[in-house]
């Protein structure tokens, strides 16, 4: 939701519906979308400690594991092209309602899966609920938050991932001993349940009813959700904001003076995940495994402290990114990324794997997704934010977020294979030159927009990515 022009409340303003305190409202859209992040989370994580069950029990070859993971990520990729209409042409809301009511079906139907057919069929449906949700719940809470609490609203989606991630290997951790895979998967379907009710009783977000027309419902909705300005104004400024983002084309992303800032966000969103995070996500255990850890117990409870690691990572990052400026931010992370991934490789290629060894590897796990989460996780939505002007803005972020998912369908497939064929060390390695062409693909095209308006941004893509020089 654009803010062009801000303004206190008249008393001549009309009071809000009735319905929940004002400021209340607000705090549940904020909550509700952060417990869909949750969910999100664990659904994309809670894959790592049931695939080393089911595998057993559906006696899975190395590419059928990874097809388990890469349907899901398939799905996702048809998910976020849909979502971003869906949610114009229903609502967000109604695109929220969507995403939790599948999120419960699916879940629980992979929970039940008689055999892997059935599983990779769920898994594929579920895959594109998470693609909706992925373009429709950042949508819904930025939309409906005031612009004061708006940044940290999204941000705490953002955390909200994380922790749901966390929380994935702690239940596969305390489901192991059993080796619970179908509850494994099936758990999340309960909050997944239970969010429908509060999505149920909250409005849709204000620029959604003006993007239909229906400005009095703007406003009656932007009375309940920042009661701090005049509502009329406030949706006069989302109706020109509206007028001014129209016309933008993925052709337009292809042409100058565009053409700079596509290849920064496409190269971003496809080194995000090309250099390996979400082998960490999905094979953990495995990795562990293959690292020198016995037992379930290690290899499903460390991963639990390699996430615990990120979500701190994630919060300092949103810290102090105002502070120190996006790019040391971003390459710092790579940089942390790219030297954990050489000493893996030297773990797995010259190490014993015994004692001393694998606790090295431990520690070089957990470095490397604290620094992906310090780094890319926490700027790769910043940047598509602010490489584009308004008009190009969502297709631009479209654009990266295909990049990423294109990249992380890869990763997921073809990891496990990659580990039997061409062994641990040489796998590593070859995510560590991912790594090192992110890090230098970063350090010669990522711009310092610390402190810079949109504006100026825009300027340095337009000047062929270097500075607009001040008028004398």
């Amino acid at each position: 939701m654009s803010v062009a022009t801000r303004s206190t409340q008249s008393p001549s303003s009309p009071p809000g519906p009735e319905g929940p305190p004002p400021r209340r409202t607000g705090r549940l859209f904020a909550l509700t979308g952060a417990v869909v992040g949750v969910i999100y989370g664990y659904d994309t994580g809670s894959i790592s400690g049931a695939l080393v069950f089911l595998s057993q029990d559906f006696h899975l070859s190395d590419t059928e594991k990874g097809l388990v993971n890469s349907i899901l990520v398939l799905g996702s990729i048809l998910g976020a092209l849909i979502g971003g209409k869906l949610a114009d042409a229903l609502g967000r809301k109604a695109a929220m309602l969507i995403v939790a009511g599948s999120y419960t079906v699916f879940v629980a139907l992979s929970a039940l899966a008689p055999n892997v057919v059935v599983l990779d069929a769920v898994r594929f449906l579920l895959g594109i609920a998470i693609g909706i949700s992925i373009v429709a719940a950042p949508l819904y809470i930025a939309e409906s938050s005031p612009a004061r609490t708006r940044g940290a609203s999204v941000a705490a989606y953002q955390v909200a991932t994380v922790t749901g991630i966390v929380l994935t290997y702690f239940v596969n951790w305390g489901l192991s001993d059993g080796g619970h895979w179908r509850l494994m998967l099936g758990l999340s379907a309960v909050p997944a349940a239970l969010v429908l009710i509060p999505l149920f009783r909250l409005p849709d977000t204000p620029r959604w009813y003006v993007l239909k027309g229906r400005t009095d419902k703007a406003v009656e909705v932007m009375t309940l959700t920042d009661p701090d300005v005049d509502p009329h104004a406030e949706t006069e400024a989302v109706r020109a904001a509206l007028a001014e983002e129209s016309g933008g084309s993925l052709r337009s992303l292809l042409r100058k003076p565009y053409a700079r800032a596509t290849l920064f966000v496409l190269g971003l969103g496809f080194f995000c995940q090309i250099t390996g995070i979400n082998a960490v996500t999905y094979y953990s255990p495995q990795i562990f495994e293959e690292m020198g850890f016995t037992g379930d117990g290690q290899n499903f409870l460390l991963p639990s402290f390699v996430q615990l690691a990120s979500l701190a990572a994630t919060v300092l990052a949103i810290l102090i990114i105002d502070r120190l400026g996006r790019r040391v931010v971003l390459l710092s992370g790579i940089a942390t990324m790219t030297a954990m991934l050489g000493v893996l490789t030297a773990v797995f290629g010259f190490g014993d794997l015994k004692g001393s060894g694998t606790w090295i590897g431990f520690g070089a796990i957990l470095l490397f997704t604290a620094a992906f989460n310090f780094g890319f996780g926490s700027l790769i939505w910043v940047y598509a934010s602010e490489a584009f002007p308004a008009q190009l803005r969502s297709t631009g972020a479209s654009a990266m977020l295909t990049a990423d998912l294109v990249a992380n369908l890869l990763i997921a497939q073809f990891f496990p294979s990659l580990m039997s064929w061409a062994g641990a060390a040489t796998t590593f390695a070859g995510l560590g030159v991912l790594a090192l062409g992110a890090l230098v693909f970063a350090a010669c095209t990522a711009p310092e927009t610390k402190g810079r308006q949109l504006e100026e941004i825009q300027g340095f893509w337009l000047n062929g990515g270097r500075w607009p020089t001040p008028a004398p």
